[in-house]
């Protein structure tokens, strides 16, 4: 039987989450009764997860047969955005399914999930229908990530959508194509575009484990993806230099209108002229560091290295 699902499941340090996982998401799988695989996809762990899922590969009984359980071990950490594009590349299926560890997305939702794939939809994506399980600080940084993105990209994100999805043959073949080294796989989701529809659900709590996502890690991530997908951040400063220009020259001319008048000496204000300075050198180094963004990933883009790299342990029996 050939392999026409794939699940792919980046994972970073989840060597106690393996087990109950797979406990749960086997059962779904074979009740679909069609050709899949499980393909970890393992981003630079440090601990024992290497080892916990080809254990459960060897114990399967399935090595060099029929595929169910892979595994994909990258060179070193390179972000759950990379380790997803390196999991798409390595599947085998037609359709392919994202799913995280941590049982957070149900896998008994990837039934429904075929069942719209298969009525025509390409994209069928999991939407949390609330986050009252997250901290407040992570509902708020979504919430103003979403917007933010929306409101300055072409392609729009619908809100509360995560990587939990499944994406058919021709969304597959586009994403694929798509080598972009600083990514958000949402992004490109949306901007391959396809028939495409939600499936609301309640998350849970994380069942195992604990997230890997720091502040500063979805700060990258957020600032990675409104910069692939959006100017918006280099059109902002010519319209406010702009602004600025007329305001000037609105401000000039009246003031050499008083001056002609007789109205007003001639403008001292040392301390004024001062805040203007500093004000504008201010924004000068802001507009700096903004073209510095985008010029860092044309930079990386050139160099045209390598997404990820991945390690060859099955030679030396790893």
């Amino acid at each position: 039987m050939g392999v026409e699902i794939s699940v792919v499941v980046p994972v970073y340090d989840e060597e106690g989450s393996i087990d109950k996982f797979l406990a749960r998401l086997l059962p779904v799988l074979a009740e679909l009764g069609v050709g899949h695989e499980v393909l970890f996809v393992d981003d630079g762990s440090r601990d024992g997860t290497w080892q916990a899922v080809q254990l459960h590969r060897r114990s399967a009984g399935l090595d060099g047969g029929a595929p169910c359980i892979r595994a994909l071990r990258l060179s070193r950490n390179f972000g759950k955005e990379i380790a997803l594009a390196a999991g798409l590349d390595a599947a085998l299926g037609d359709a392919v399914v994202f799913m995280d560890v941590d049982l957070q997305d149900p896998p008994e939702l990837i039934a429904e999930f075929v069942k719209l794939w298969r009525s025509g939809y390409q994209n069928v994506y999991g939407l949390r229908v609330n986050r009252d399980r997250d901290s407040w600080m992570k509902r708020l940084s979504a919430a103003l990530f979403y917007r933010m993105f929306n409101w300055v990209s072409d392609v729009k994100i619908p809100l509360n959508a995560g990587d939990f999805r499944l994406i058919g043959p021709e969304v597959v073949k586009a994403v694929r194509a798509c080598r972009d080294r600083r990514r958000l796989m949402k992004g490109l989701y949306a901007w391959v575009g396809f028939p495409s529809v939600a499936v609301p659900y309640e998350r849970p709590e994380r069942a195992c484990g604990r997230t890997k996502l720091t502040a500063m890690k979805l700060l990258s991530v957020a600032m990675d993806g409104i910069v692939s997908h959006s100017t918006a951040p280099l059109r902002a400063w010519t319209w406010l230099g702009l602004l600025c220009v007329a305001g000037a020259a609105v401000l000039g001319t009246a003031l050499l209108v008083e001056w002609f008048a007789g109205d007003r000496d001639p403008p001292t204000g040392f301390y004024m002229t001062a805040l203007v300075v500093l004000a504008f050198s201010s924004l000068n180094f802001l507009t700096l560091g903004i073209m510095g963004e985008y010029l860092g990933r044309i930079y990386g883009e050139v160099k045209d290295r390598p997404l990820y790299l991945v390690r060859d342990d099955e030679a030396d029996g790893g």
